[in-house]
């Protein structure tokens, strides 16, 4: 069994992924996958700015429709009065 994985492994190269032995190369693969990080960073941080700005901008149109200011034919009169906090007792 040992002996057949083995040979898969030495068969197949891409199989167990392993850096390149070249100083220079694993240098610039390294940097290359560093710079495809912050490239999808980068992509997905400006994605997202634009999903909210269109969420936004959605939203202000519905509202557009819509008045501001509300007529007062549904507000209600009422009197009120200001109640003065309760005292409690003096402990003893």
């Amino acid at each position: 069994m040992s002996v057949f994985r083995h040979a898969f492994f030495r068969s197949n190269p891409f199989a167990a992924p392993r850096r390149p032995r070249h100083r220079v190369l694993r240098i610039a693969l390294g940097a290359m996958g560093i710079a495809v990080l912050l490239a999808l960073l980068f992509v997905s941080v400006f994605v997202g700015i634009a999903m909210l700005g269109v969420g936004m901008l959605l939203r202000l149109w519905q509202r557009r429709a819509t008045p501001i200011a509300t007529s007062r034919a549904n507000s209600i009169d009422a009197d009120y009065r200001v109640l003065s906090k309760a005292q409690l007792p003096l402990p003893r």
